[in-house]
């Protein structure tokens, strides 16, 4: 709780700090930031914190159909995660595509990865419905794709999930999330999101838990 009141104080100072320029113009393109706090960072079904909160933030640059950005997060397994990612976000009809590539990055350097992606989304009456597919080029034999969607309740609830499945050197899983967002202000949102596997219990970071996430994009 102590950590979690902690990241709360860090959102609201951010938050006004950055409240004066929302998303900022730069170089033609927009720059935009984000900060949260997290019961639980969940992520592909897995806890990467063993339960604990964690404090993420993160900034992106888009300008065009590219677009670069980072984010980082606390976790169990190292001192921290960093990711950096690029990528370009053609359209095509009603169709937006997504072609990219994400490095994820720790403080112990054995741990770090890349990864290529290729998805789409597609609305679907005031919904959207996507795939995804991740490839990784450092670790053989080791790939996710997933199918998600999201769809607005109200003009600040939304309900989204994702199904997916994870391969690691002829190891797999799979893996689903169900959750709702609401927006409480242009700024902040909060988000309750259920995760599950189907890796048996016992294994305690892939049990089903349920998270609960502030944040705070401007």
């Amino acid at each position: 709780m102590k950590k979690m009141l902690l990241a709360a104080t860090a959102i609201a100072a951010a938050v006004i700090a950055g409240s004066a320029s929302a998303a900022t113009d730069f170089a033609g393109g927009t720059i935009s930031y984000n900060v949260s706090a997290t019961s639980d960072y969940v992520y592909r079904g897995l806890s990467q914190t063993a339960g604990d909160p964690a404090i993420q933030g993160g900034v992106d640059y888009s300008h065009g159909l590219f677009y670069v950005g980072g984010w980082a997060s606390n976790v169990d397994f190292a001192d921290y995660e960093l990711d950096l990612y690029a990528g370009i976000k053609p359209v095509y009809k009603d169709f937006t595509f997504d072609l990219g590539a994400i490095y994820y990055g720790y403080s112990d350097n054995s741990l770090a990865s890349t990864e290529v992606k290729a998805a789409v989304s597609h609305p679907i009456y005031k919904g959207t419905i996507g795939a995804a597919y991740f490839y990784n080029v450092d670790l053989d034999d080791t790939e996710y794709y997933e199918i998600n969607g999201s769809y607005p309740l109200t003009s600040k609830l939304s309900v989204s999930g994702a199904v997916g499945e994870q391969k690691t050197g002829g190891f797999k899983y799979t893996t689903e999330n169900l959750g709702l967002t609401y927006a409480i202000t242009p700024v902040f949102s909060v988000d309750v999101r259920a995760s599950d596997t189907n890796i048996p219990e016992f294994v305690k970071p892939a049990a089903a838990r349920l998270a609960v996430t502030l944040k705070a994009a401007f």
